[in-house]
Order: C-alpha cells, then structure tokens, then sequence
C-alpha cells in the first residue's frame, strides 16, 4: 500500500514525495481511512510509530479539498515541544498546498501572546495547543472556537497523567457539539476510556503494538549498588563504540549531578532538564540532533517525542517508576529499522519494578556481570521486599525495637508539566512520523 491508495490531494502527495515518504505505517494505514470517513477515533500507538501524520494526513486533505477557510482543527498536547514539533511537521506537509498552523503555549512575551491570540481570532486553519495556555487564550474573551471541525487529543494519556483533565473539559465547552473527535495515546488506563466515553460519538477504535520494543533494541540490564553506578556507567562509555546516547535518570537533580560527574570524560555532553529557559532546550536538541552534542541526560521529558535517528546507547541509571515508561524511553534507540542497545541499572529497591517491566513485555532481560574492579552487585532476587538502604539499617540497630524507628520512603519526583522535546520532521524514510 502506498499513500496514493488514500487518494490524498495532489499537493499533498507531492509533498510526501518530496520528503520521501511512499508507504504509511501500519496506524496510519489502519487511522486514514476512519478519519476521512468522519468518524471518530481512539487509537493506541506508541511514539515512533508515526501517529502524528496518521491524523494529519487526512485532516490536511479535507482541509484543502473543503476550501475551508479559517480555524478548521484544534489539537491539544501535553507539552510545548510536543506542540513545535507537530506545527514543524504540518509545514512539512504543507509544502505544496495552502494551510496555515500555529503552536499556541506558555512562555514568552507580550508579542508571542499577541501572536497567538491572532491566529486564534483571524484563524490560522490548524491551532497546536497546550491545554493552560490555550484555555487562558479563551478566558480572555477573545478567541472564538465555535467553528472548530477536528478535535484531536495527542498523547492523551499524558495529559491526564499530568493533571489536565479539568482543562480539558473547560476547553470541550467553547467547542461545537458537531465535530470530528480524535484521541491518540500509548497507553489505554480506564480514565483514558472514561475520558473518551465523555468527548466522543461511537469511536472506531485501533490498537497498534502497544507495550513492546522494537526488534532491533538490545536490551540488558546491571545488577548494581547505587554507589557504583557513575563508574559503570563510565566503564560502558569507556569501552563501547557510540556516537549518539542518552541517559535517562529520575530527577533532575540527579541529571544534574550526572552531568557534573561524567563532565571530565571527553565527551559533549548536557543536561536536559526543567530549570532550563526554552530556549535552552530548544538550542540542546537542535545540537544534539546535529551532532554536536554526543551525550544527552534527562529526565522523561526525553522519554517521547525524540524523533532522531542514530541513537545508538540509551541507559537507564534507574529502573523507571512505570513499566510504560521503559517502553518509551528504550523506545528512543534502534528507531527508523536501525539498531541500538538499552542498558538499565537495577538497585536492591528496584528489583521487584523491574520485574514488572519484564512482565509486561513478556521476556526476561539479561543481566550481564558488572566488572570485577567496580565491585560485586546485589543478587537479583526480584521476588523479595526491598530492603531498606544500609544507613537505615545500621540506624536501626542502635535503636532496637523502638516504636518511631521507621524507613521515610523515598519520594519520587513529579513529571514536570508542560515538558516535552521538540523535533524536526523532514527526514528519509519509509513513512513520516
């Protein structure tokens, strides 16, 4: 099958030819064809799987052949790289035909608030949105969503998980009873479905690969005491061949004090993390995907999104709080049918999570031997309570059996909101992403 099978406007299939885009992956195979018979749709599929052109795609192509004029789509997104990177791929799409977009988010100036606010009044025909900014946008009086057409929600799941769900309701109320609503997630939890059940009409619903990496990921994982992570990781470094990487770690003050650490190693490395300005992060992605930067550490804010190919080591200096999580983050490497290695460090506490994530993609992952200069890990023996950190346990003993003696649990780090990471959409390849 190929995207002419679609019988997609002229303009549009010159457009995918000129990016070198001929045959759709398999949800936009299975999505195309619901969303240009108007109906609407829940589809689960992971990132990378190209899901954003399998709901643009045909948008652009009714857009153009309605000759429809003015604010035609809405699509809400979690983050405001999430929301760059689509409005970067609808230009790309757009190449030959007429159809304008703007991303619509916080930050900026007085002059960027001005700016999104015109398109919203004098209706650029598709508006990419975070969730506050653009309910804050509608507060204001101004901006006027009554002839809206489409509704997607992109990464719905990630917006709820990042507590939109309120804006999500206030937003549907400024929206027309008659619309197109699409909803695209990676995962499918009952609150996702209960959100559909409340926005959609009879939804046709499609399934793609969820909760499984890709063939070409080599996955392993280290048995190892969270005192000898920093040496493995630079024994890993040391002695692999790779060009491009990320390390994943649990908060940003551990980014922070990754980059610190591994700053001495000869590698170009940065932070990417939610105490630096947008800018910022926009200026780390683009070097990194330039290849300026060899070595990338953050936090899940890496975890979606990254479409770069050629990332060949992703590590995981903790095991991820949710077995989703891992799917996204290894998700990073051997995209586009490349290869690419995942290495996740196991601590005592974090066995049993790990035992989940194996569980849920139905494999056991190796556990290779850590080198015999960095010490001897713990046993893998996932079954087993965590045991509490040796400090406790030490403190323990010179207290006895006193009542108030109790561990304080470790407090994870909340997803930072509005984070995401931005991409750049015209590449080679068998189908846009």
């Amino acid at each position: 099958m190929t995207f002419s099978d679609f019988n997609f406007n002229a303009g549009l299939l010159d457009s995918l030819s000129s990016m070198g885009f001929n045959k759709p992956t398999p949800i936009q195979e299975e999505s195309i064809p619901v969303i240009l018979s108007n109906k609407d749709l829940m589809a689960c599929a992971q990132t990378g799987t190209g899901k954003t052109a399998a709901y643009m795609l045909p948008i652009l192509h009714k857009i153009i052949e309605s000759n429809s004029d003015g604010l035609d789509t809405l699509v809400l997104v979690p983050t405001r790289e999430l929301a760059i990177q689509i409005d970067q791929q609808i230009e790309g799409f757009s190449y030959f035909i007429n159809v304008s977009s703007i991303a619509v988010y916080g930050g900026g100036d007085g002059a960027t608030w001005d700016q999104q606010r015109k398109a919203l009044t004098d209706g650029a025909n598709i508006v990419i949105a975070t969730p506050g900014r653009l309910l804050a946008q509608l507060q204001s009086g101004t901006a006027n969503l009554k002839q809206i057409k489409h509704l997607v929600l992109d990464e719905a799941d990630r917006m709820l998980d990042m507590g939109f769900y309120d804006d999500i309701i206030r937003i549907i109320n400024y929206l027309p009873a008659d619309r197109q609503t699409i909803m695209f997630s990676a995962t499918m939890p009952a609150k996702m479905r209960a959100l559909a059940n409340k926005l959609m009409k009879d939804p046709v619903q499609v399934n793609i690969a969820i909760s499984k990496p890709a063939e070409g990921i080599l996955q392993q994982a280290y048995l190892v005491y969270n005192e000898q992570k920093n040496k493995l990781i630079k024994h890993i470094l040391s002695t692999g061949n790779y060009n491009s990487i990320i390390i994943f770690s649990s908060t940003k003050e551990h980014v922070k004090k990754l980059e610190r650490d591994l700053s001495n190693m000869g590698f170009s490395l940065k932070g990417f993390h939610s105490d630096l300005e947008q800018e910022e992060r926009e200026e780390i992605m683009r070097a990194f995907k330039s290849r300026q930067l060899q070595l990338l550490i953050g936090t899940d804010i890496l975890s979606r999104g990254i479409d770069i190919d050629g990332i060949d080591l992703v590590i995981n200096a903790e095991v991820p709080g949710d077995a989703e999580n891992y799917i996204h983050r290894i998700g990073r490497t051997a995209r586009a049918a490349t290869t690419g290695t995942a290495i996740t460090f196991i601590s005592d506490a974090d066995q049993h999570k790990f035992l989940q994530i194996e569980n849920l993609i139905g494999r056991e992952i190796p556990k290779l031997t850590i080198p015999v200069e960095i010490g001897e890990g713990p046993v893998y023996e996932p079954e087993k309570k965590p045991k509490y950190n040796q400090a406790f346990n030490n403190n323990k003993k010179k207290k006895g059996n006193a009542q108030h003696s109790k561990p304080h649990a470790n407090v994870k780090e909340n997803h930072q909101k509005k984070e995401h990471v931005k991409h750049t959409i015209i590449k080679k390849g068998n189908a846009p992403q």
